[in-house]
């Protein structure tokens, strides 16, 4: 199984397909109707931390426009539509007032409504990086009353959507938020804490089963975390290599599987971090979950170092790469063997998966001026799709398969020059035009349920 095949659309029948978003990169309108203020919106207005300026705003503007993106998902045929909701548009204050805004839940009102409309299950994720300022500079998830406010704004949430949304995720990628947020300062809120860092993993996982707890009370189906993962690869067969592709291992994957699956952090003496677990914690992070949400771009290949961290990253050897270049690297099998890897690691325990992201920017023009046929976006969603059909047929239960992403949008730091979408949106006009791969993943879903 080195090798990735040819993809037959029939091995992937009875997958739901979505497509995926999130708030801050997609709705603009950062001030509108009495939103409050993010770590990112805070993170965009410093100089040089978003490579080309940008601030997220007009972009695609769907706080306004969303009935366009309800189209373009009616017209893939989609099974479901995976967003976001901002927390700070629900309760603006989070952190010093917990007031609702009402206009706020409005917009979800009229965006479920809509999906629903069009024959599409809605599938918001409550956290995708947008912490409120006030909880930040309380402490953000260094601090457990961050899970306990996340609840809260679950609730707020619930209460006004759970009568027709019944599928949920509730925190997306802690791993970057812990890792690239709070020890690398990669992204918001940009602090450079390294190990330090690790006790936010342990309320993000907490708000989860806080948040999980609250949705399934008000009939929800599925409330799921999405998790992202890589195969971690040694760089050589050296020792050393070896002991630094675990050393990332344990902080990228299975600080996070491990206590959703088996209710249990692995060995993490030697960062020198104890995690602040409290009695019934750990039985509350690990309520088995519907699905196992699974967010997947790449593999990393690593090898030992000195200094802070024990292990360095370098380019994948022979991988071809993407529009972020060398350090990500396209390997569709190595999606395929971690998939395998968890079944044989967390056997019976690991539940049914959703690939809830997976998707490639290449380079593209910022103005479309005719057809754009992004033939490498194409192969990359071919083979990873194929790589989901092997998995599949060696025995890891697949629920469904999410394309990251359904529009171009900001990309966090590095602004509007990296291009996820299946559609082209000029930042400016906010003007949309279906790519090449959104026809294909069109026909493509056609033919699955042909």
């Amino acid at each position: 199984m080195d090798g990735i095949h040819p993809l037959d659309a029939q091995a992937l029948a009875g997958l739901r397909f979505s497509a995926a978003t999130a708030a801050f990169q997609i709705e603009g309108a950062r001030t509108a109707d009495g939103r409050g203020r993010s770590i990112w919106d805070d993170f965009v207005d410093i100089p040089g931390n978003v490579v080309d300026g940008s601030t997220a705003e007009p972009g695609p503007d769907s706080y306004h426009r969303f009935d366009e993106d309800i189209a373009l998902l009616a017209g893939l045929g989609i099974d479901r539509y995976r967003f976001s909701i901002s927390w700070t548009r629900v309760i603006p204050e989070a952190g010093t007032d917990p007031s609702v805004n009402t206009a706020g839940l409005d917009y979800y009102d009229r965006l479920v409504d809509g999906l629903l409309a069009a024959g599409i299950t809605p599938e918001p994720t409550l956290y995708h990086w947008d912490l409120p300022v006030a909880v930040e500079a309380a402490g953000g998830w260094l601090d457990r009353d961050t899970a306990h406010l996340f609840g809260d704004y679950a609730a707020a949430v619930a209460e006004r959507l759970a009568d027709r949304v019944h599928h949920w995720y509730t925190i997306n990628e802690p791993a970057s938020t812990s890792l690239q947020g709070y020890a690398l300062a990669e992204l918001a809120p940009g602090h450079t804490m390294l190990f330090d860092a690790l006790p936010t993993v342990h309320h993000q996982l907490l708000a989860h089963g806080i948040a999980a707890t609250i949705l399934r009370d008000h009939g929800a189906r599925q409330a799921s975390p999405t998790i992202n993962h890589s195969l971690i690869l040694p760089e050589t067969s050296a020792e050393t290599d070896l002991l630094a592709a675990g050393t990332l291992d344990s902080i990228l994957n299975r600080l996070f599987a491990d206590p959703l699956i088996l209710g249990t952090y692995p060995d993490l003496t030697g960062f020198g971090v104890e995690m602040p677990v409290a009695d019934g914690d750990m039985e509350l992070i690990s309520t088995p979950n519907e699905v196992y949400g699974f967010n997947y771009y790449n593999p990393i290949t690593v090898r030992a170092a000195q200094g802070p961290l024990p292990f360095e990253m370098v380019p994948t050897p022979g991988a071809a790469t993407t529009g972020f270049g060398p350090m990500w690297p396209i390997r569709p099998d190595t999606m395929r063997d971690l998939l395998i890897d968890m079944k044989h690691r967390y056997g019976d325990r690991l539940p049914p998966v959703v690939i809830a992201e997976n998707g490639a920017s290449f380079p593209e023009p910022d103005l479309c001026e005719g057809p754009i046929d992004d033939d490498r976006r194409i192969d990359y969603l071919r083979d990873h799709l194929q790589a989901v059909a092997e998995a599949l047929a060696a025995g890891v239960a697949i629920d469904g398969y999410t394309v990251w992403s359904l529009l171009d949008n900001f990309e966090w730091a590095d602004g509007w020059t990296q291009r996820f979408g299946l559609v082209h949106v000029d930042m400016d006009s906010g003007a949309r035009t279906p790519k090449a791969s959104y026809r294909w993943y069109r026909d493509l879903i056609a033919a699955a349920r042909a």
